[in-house]
């Protein structure tokens, strides 16, 4: 019979590599979220999800300090983010991916990556324009087309694949699927999957259900600028009453 007393005790849980509680933010005068919290694991997927205007890029932007805010917890990787700017918050390693991609139209694929490029990050995985060619083919094929010359869908790809230059560890991704093609929307969950397995951490907000069910280990549902439901993607896939009254359009 073993003893419990001499049983080796489990391993200790590593706090989240993001830790969200009491945030919120505003537009001018215009609150808009109201006490969200959330975390995001070391190596961990988290889908923020919600119909248009619920909030969910404007967590994104609270986080990264693009958006008035004060939270009563707001830190990344040991470190408190509520009194640091943008520009400060992305050199801790949070890379931001807006909506509405933002790329340098004037340059070419490879000059845009340039610009993304920051050192080595330790604990966050090492990117270079040959890994993100590997990552993203279609980049590679169209190295020296500027930006104006790219679709849509190679402009959201290159904007992933700039930011992704800047070696973080964290990634805030907006809306990586909207407007996109279904080839290029599979093309962008294949990627993020192999993100993952790079080990970087992902927190993207989605308004489509099959995406993030393909790439993302929880769910966190936002409406009305409140946190109304989180926990693993498999249980709200399951949970129809939760997808009815939050996500079903």
């Amino acid at each position: 019979m073993n003893d419990p007393l001499s049983s080796p005790l489990p391993p200790p849980v590593p706090p989240p590599l993001l830790t969200v509680e009491g945030l919120q933010a505003w537009y001018g005068r215009a609150h808009i979220l109201d006490g969200v919290a959330l975390s995001v694991g070391r190596g961990e997927v988290v889908a923020l999800m919600g119909r248009n205007g619920a909030g969910k890029t404007t967590t994104l932007k609270a986080v990264m300090g693009l958006a008035q805010r004060r939270a009563a917890v707001l830190r990344f990787d040991g470190r408190d983010l509520a009194a640091l700017p943008a520009h400060r918050i992305a050199r801790l390693g949070i890379g931001y991916v807006p909506e509405d991609r933002r790329i340098f139209a004037d340059l070419t694929v490879e000059e845009n990556l340039e610009v993304g490029r920051q050192p080595p990050r330790p604990g966050a995985p090492a990117w270079t324009p040959d890994k993100l060619y590997e990552l993203f083919p279609n980049l590679k094929e169209m190295r020296g087309r500027r930006g104006t010359r790219m679709s849509g869908g190679e402009q959201q790809m290159l904007t992933l694949a700039r930011t992704l230059m800047g070696n973080p560890s964290l990634l805030l991704l907006d809306e990586p699927s909207e407007g996109l093609a279904p080839l290029i929307v599979r093309q962008m969950a294949e990627a993020v999957r192999r993100l993952k397995a790079e080990g970087l951490s992902v927190l993207l907000s989605e308004q489509s259900l099959s995406f993030a069910a393909a790439v993302a280990d929880r769910a966190c549902v936002i409406e009305t600028g409140r946190l109304r439901w989180t926990g693993a993607m498999a249980d709200l896939l399951a949970d129809r009453q939760v997808r009815t009254a939050y996500l079903a359009v």
